[in-house]
């Protein structure tokens, strides 16, 4: 099987091979794959091999649901980020009330 998947695994262009500032290199493989990647990749075509119609058909919907996802996930990452400011200012209210209290 991993021999089969090999096959399929495109050669690395040098921009991949480029590990990012500040990050491990493993890390640098766990990057979110982007819809146009899935769009865009190619498998060799052998003698025997897939039927180039179906596996473009298969990318197109793997893509269409990357993007479904990747929408999702950035909604839910401004939600987060409104909810942490919206905690941080109540924080500091509660905490601007405190000497207050403290007097009492």
């Amino acid at each position: 099987m991993r021999s089969l998947l090999r096959r399929f695994r495109p050669a690395p262009s040098p921009a991949d091979l480029a590990e990012p500032p500040g990050r491990h290199r493993a890390a640098a493989h766990r990057m979110p794959l982007r819809p146009w990647q899935v769009r865009h990749r190619w498998f060799t075509v052998r003698r025997h091999g897939l039927d180039p119609v179906e596996v473009t058909e298969f990318l197109h919907l793997v893509a269409d649901e990357l993007t479904v996802a990747q929408t999702a996930l950035g909604a839910l990452r401004e939600e987060n980020a409104r909810i942490k400011r919206t905690l941080r200012s109540w924080q500091s209210a509660q905490a601007a009330g405190l000497p207050e209290l403290a007097r009492r």
